[in-house]
């Protein structure tokens, strides 16, 4: 029983003296690690920070193109057939057998008619500009060189057609309430110089 207690005690004081023995760090490294620890604590909030903005910005960039995303088309815009068992054309007269709306560059629009003459020979015409009154020019074989829509409410618009400047006929070109169809009336004088009255009827494609 002596030796074991003895053995025991020796032990144990060789693990004290142990744990004694290992070097406490020097001032300089425990001032080394405290401002290794201040660094790191200030440099993560610091970060934080920077991708904070960086983030919002991003966001804010986006937020444009989003809002636009959402935007409601107007009822215009589309690719309209003529539905000629509906309408009621003026013999003297062309008729567009298919009129397209799209956007264009700038917050325009661009209408691409096409159709034939009052002597059935194709034509084709491009228009580029807005719903706002003015006249904007025409590009293509139409009897006109013109046109001026000016938006009335949401689903109808006022137009006017021109040729070197003088009114050639204007009309009115109203959307239904489910957007399925649309009626063109029109008012006008021909070559001949007779005055004529023309409703087109078109199906949304």
């Amino acid at each position: 029983m002596l030796v074991v207690l003895v053995l025991s005690f020796t032990a144990a004081g060789l693990c004290i003296n142990q744990a004694e023995a290992k070097p406490a760090p020097s001032p300089d490294a425990q001032k080394t690690e405290a401002e290794a620890a201040k660094v790191d604590s200030s440099a993560k909030p610091a970060a934080e920070k920077t991708a904070k903005p960086a983030a919002a910005k991003a966001d804010a960039k986006m937020a444009p193109a989003a809002t636009a995303a959402a935007a409601p088309m107007s009822p215009q815009m589309g690719t309209w057939t003529l539905n000629e068992a509906k309408s009621k054309l003026a013999p003297a007269t062309g008729k567009n057998t298919t009129v397209v709306y799209s956007a264009a560059a700038k917050e325009m629009t661009k209408v691409t008619v096409e159709g034939v003459d009052k002597d059935g020979k194709p034509t084709k015409g491009t228009w580029v500009g807005k719903f706002d009154g003015k006249a904007y020019p025409v590009k293509g074989n139409l009897a006109y060189d013109s046109v001026m829509y000016k938006m009335v409410n949401e689903r109808t618009n006022d137009i006017s057609t021109m040729k070197d400047g003088k009114v050639a006929w204007t009309g009115k070109i109203e959307v239904a309430k489910d957007g399925k169809s649309r009626v063109v009336t029109v008012n006008g004088t021909d070559a001949d110089g007779k005055k004529f009255k023309s409703t087109a009827v078109y199906d949304k494609k």
